[in-house]
């Protein structure tokens, strides 16, 4: 596979801190045909959950979102990794990014425990394009 690296784009939707609220959301996206490159779920408060969506079609879950009157957030751009995994994966890219000036906000990344690995990165979009570059995307 070696390693492909791409901009994507993702949005937030906020939804109530509790059991299924995930579930339906994604069981929604999954019946409407949205793939999924990436998902992450983390509390932004005492009773809310903000999920973070990485559709692999941005403009179908944009026009899904229209059309049940989900208030999404977004698109916001980000860097998807994914690859070979290999001892020093994530570092190659950060090492990039570094030599660049471009400071990784916030990240995130698993690897399947057979050989590959995916990489959500990040970055403020003044310094996007940059990161961009750096990458060679």
């Amino acid at each position: 596979m070696s390693t492909r690296i791409s901009k994507v784009n993702y949005y937030y939707v906020a939804v109530q801190d509790r059991p299924g609220e995930a579930y339906k959301l994604l069981s929604i996206l999954a019946e409407l045909g949205v793939n999924l490159l990436a998902f992450a779920a983390v509390p932004v408060g005492p009773m809310k959950t903000q999920l973070t969506l990485f559709p692999e079609d941005g403009g179908q879950l944009e026009s899904m979102a229209q059309k049940s009157g989900m208030e999404l957030d977004g698109p916001h751009p980000a860097i998807l990794v994914q690859g070979d995994d290999e001892l020093g994966a994530f570092a190659s890219v950060h090492e990039k990014l570094y030599q660049a000036d471009v400071n990784v906000f916030a990240s995130s990344g698993v690897t399947d425990g057979r050989c590959c690995f995916g990489y959500v990165l990040y970055i403020r979009p003044e310094h996007f394009e940059r990161a961009a570059r750096a990458l060679e995307i």
